[in-house]
């Protein structure tokens, strides 16, 4: 199945989902938006779009501060329970996949919190795109504490010129995490995998690495 579904986060009303399912799809990721963009944003289409050319079927979800059109995220509580509510609906929705979840930037630190709060349903591994580690110009590692408490594989696709996310601070947080954890570097990305001019490489070619560093690690759950 694919098109728009709806689904209700305990609290908080009804919030949309987008399902995208190739014919040849072996696995299901359940993709949460960042925190200024929702789920039908360019980069989440494309996303959606080039992990169907690879057979990753994809489940993109509003968080309801999105769906109702405010502009301050919801709190963590509501945001991991709308994570939960995502798994649960998309689990439901196509119960012949196996599950992978996370999401770009503040949606997958929320997707994470919730699975180091309880562990999300059929939910095998998290896949970052972009993990917020800290804010741009402050340094620091809290943000990451929680996942001492995550217990399935962790993948971390990280820009080299991601000011979210000093890599020579997120290198250590990831091999604390040791073989939970891999991170895949994209050269010259920043916080939303924009490579400059003189990198000589296209947005298409860089969105073509990151969903096939997806795939081939989904291979491996």
């Amino acid at each position: 199945m694919s098109g728009e579904m709806r689904f209700e986060v305990p609290g908080a009303g009804y919030v949309s989902g987008l399902m995208t399912r190739p014919p040849s799809a072996r696995a299901l990721y359940v993709l949460a938006h960042g925190a200024g963009a929702g789920m039908r944003h360019f980069f989440m289409e494309g996303m959606a779009q080039s992990l169907a050319a690879k057979g990753i079927a994809t489940f993109r979800h509003q968080f309801p501060y999105m769906e109702q059109g405010r502009k301050q995220p919801d709190s963590p509580a509501v945001a991991t329970a709308s994570v939960r509510a995502a798994v649960e609906a998309a689990r439901d929705a196509v119960p012949d996949l196996p599950l992978i979840a996370g999401g770009k930037s503040f949606g997958g630190r929320m997707t994470s919190s919730a699975q180091a709060e309880a562990p999300l349903p059929g939910v095998r591994g998290l896949a970052f795109l972009g993990f917020p580690l800290h804010p741009p110009g402050k340094p620091g590692r809290e943000r990451a504490a929680h996942l001492r408490d995550v217990h399935v594989p962790m993948l971390f696709l990280q820009g080299t010129r991601d000011t979210f996310a000093r890599l020579d601070l997120l290198r250590p947080v990831i091999q604390q995490l040791e073989d939970r954890a891999t991170l895949h570097a994209v050269e010259g990305g920043d916080h939303s995998f924009k490579v400059l001019k003189r990198s000589g490489r296209t947005q298409e070619e860089v969105m073509d690495e990151l969903t096939g560093a997806v795939a081939a690690w989904a291979a491996t759950l």
